[in-house]
């Protein structure tokens, strides 16, 4: 009689026959950074911290130490310093360009991966440069917005950063950005492009954590209908031939098969971000004791991992790594 269940009998053939396995290579850890000079929980996000400068430098060299390659940072910019053309995006001593400087000098193999949107610098928190119409409607202006991401993008090259990461969702930005970095011979420098980034509800903790909701409107006109499918196919086909280097599916655990998709789609490396509501979820079911955080953890990335992710951005990659590397 043939029995599955024999390729399940002990830990060791299970192990064997294993088909998706994690490791803490897998992970990337989104950090928060302030200008204050303490550290501050997020209420929004517990076990999440803002980190001041010397506080990020000292966990991103704890999470490398665990095997993590590489961190992407978001900055909260103080309010001050927000305009409606988000011009300190792209201040050469800004917070981002002094924390890329300060990474690269204590840590030197830490890939450092940096945010490309207007959101945390603009003052009307989009993604994008927002002007209204003659009738007064919310418009986000696509080709303008492009010219500053661009110099976001080299100031952030500029700085040491190894990858830039545009999640802003305007159309063209990747061949733009791609054109300004070659341009300023920064042509080792990646693109990690949000490909397929879905207008989700998920987003919320993650905008208590930088203060950057849009005070007006919301993000529908750019970010991707949680509808649609085909539509991640032709944006991957997109951002592709624009010339991204990695491609970037965004929320991961609800949009598992749209990650299945994409990496149908392409032979790019695909990342998938385990988002601030996901991570909120988990966190609070473990809380209220109805969830084991470790396992159920687990499961969720090696879901994402199955899926097709060769990347995962969560805010459990350090607990992921040392609960991995505990069974070495």
């Amino acid at each position: 009689m043939i029995r599955p269940r024999r390729n399940r009998r002990t830990p060791a053939i299970r192990s064997m026959i294993c088909e998706t396995k994690l490791s803490s290579a897998d992970f990337i850890l989104p950090m928060f950074l302030h200008e204050d000079q303490v550290d501050t929980p997020i209420s929004s996000m517990p076990g999440v911290t803002r980190w001041c400068l010397e506080s990020l430098v000292r966990e991103a060299g704890e999470a490398h130490a665990l095997g993590i390659p590489a961190v992407v940072l978001f900055p909260k910019i103080e309010e001050s310093l927000k305009t409606p053309g988000a011009e300190e995006s792209y201040h050469s001593n800004g917070l981002i360009p002094r924390a890329i400087r300060a990474l690269k000098e204590a840590h030197p193999t830490l890939c450092v991966i940096t945010d490309i949107a207007l959101d945390p610098y603009n003052s009307d928190g989009h993604d994008g440069i927002v002007r209204r119409n003659s009738r007064g409607e919310l418009i986000i202006l696509n080709d303008e917005t492009i010219d500053v991401l661009c110099q976001q993008a080299v100031c952030h090259a500029r700085a040491g950063a190894d990858i830039v990461a545009p999640s802003d969702m305007m159309d063209g930005r990747v061949a733009a950005i791609r054109a300004a970095l070659d341009d300023e011979d920064f042509t080792d420098v990646s693109i990690l492009s949000y490909t397929a980034k879905y207008a989700s509800a998920l987003y919320g903790p993650f905008r208590g954590a930088l203060d950057s909701a849009p005070k007006d409107g919301d993000k529908k006109t750019y970010q991707m209908d949680p509808a649609n499918s085909r539509e991640a196919v032709r944006e991957t086909l997109l951002d592709e031939d624009e010339g991204a280097d990695m491609l970037m599916v965004k929320p991961a655990g609800f949009y598992l098969d749209i990650i299945s998709k994409v990496r149908e789609t392409t032979t790019l490396p695909v990342a998938a971000y385990q988002v601030s509501g996901e991570y909120l979820m988990l966190k609070s079911a473990a809380a209220g004791g109805w969830l084991d955080e470790r396992t159920v953890v687990l499961e969720s990335l090696t879901a994402i991992k199955r899926a097709g992710a060769d990347m995962i951005l969560t805010y459990f990659a350090k607990s992921a790594a040392s609960w991995l590397g505990e069974g070495k």
